[in-house]
């Protein structure tokens, strides 16, 4: 068996991505899973989570983007045999091979998640609403935007700079912003009345 591990997603830090494996699906083709924790300017990785991650109630979750490929694409692209003489074994999901390659690259490109939320969910997510649409935990409060509620996808692009995603506001976030204003602003007149008193 050849030898790609060059990473776990255990083993996963903020920033690195991984091409966790491969799944045959329907027309001769396969689905590549990646694995990246999205660490952004607006939203960072916690602390806490970091100095935890070995107990499984602070576990780092990363996010995962699943990409479909010829075989004989995905074969040249990534030095993998992804033909039927690979090394592919049965499980549950059907033919799978687990791969674990660190940073994957394209022509010297770095492979990078992209997330990218909607209100408009897909044919499969306007099905599965209770699963699909973004929550506050597994069984938490849907999380929504201008009412709506939030789609979280991936994909993944080639880039040796920073990602761009799109993140919507929730409807939460929205409500403690302008209440943090408004708290400023009213502290900022307080302050000035009290000055102008001579307190």
């Amino acid at each position: 068996m050849a030898n790609y591990a060059t990473g776990s997603v255990d083993t996963l830090n903020p920033g690195e991505t991984l091409l966790c494996g491969a799944r045959k699906v329907s027309s001769g083709k396969i689905q590549l899973e990646f694995a990246e924790i999205i660490q952004t300017s607006d939203r960072p990785v916690s602390l806490l989570t970091l100095l935890n991650k070995s107990d499984d109630r602070f576990a780092t979750r990363a996010r995962r983007a699943w990409i479909t490929a010829e075989p004989a694409d995905a074969s040249e692209a990534f030095d993998i045999n992804f033909g039927d003489d690979g090394e592919w074994y049965m499980s549950e999901k059907g033919e799978v091979m687990d791969i674990n390659m660190l940073n994957p690259t394209y022509n010297g490109v770095s492979m990078k998640l992209r997330i990218f939320e909607t209100t408009t969910p897909n044919k499969w997510q306007e099905a599965n609403l209770e699963t699909a649409a973004k929550r506050r935990g597994k069984d938490g409060d849907y999380i929504t935007h201008n009412g709506d509620y939030i789609f979280s996808n991936t994909d993944m692009v080639l880039t040796d700079g920073e990602v761009t995603h799109i993140l919507l506001a929730s409807d939460e976030d929205a409500v403690n912003t302008e209440s943090k204003k408004t708290q400023t602003v009213e502290a900022q007149v307080a302050e000035s009345v009290e000055s102008e008193l001579g307190f």
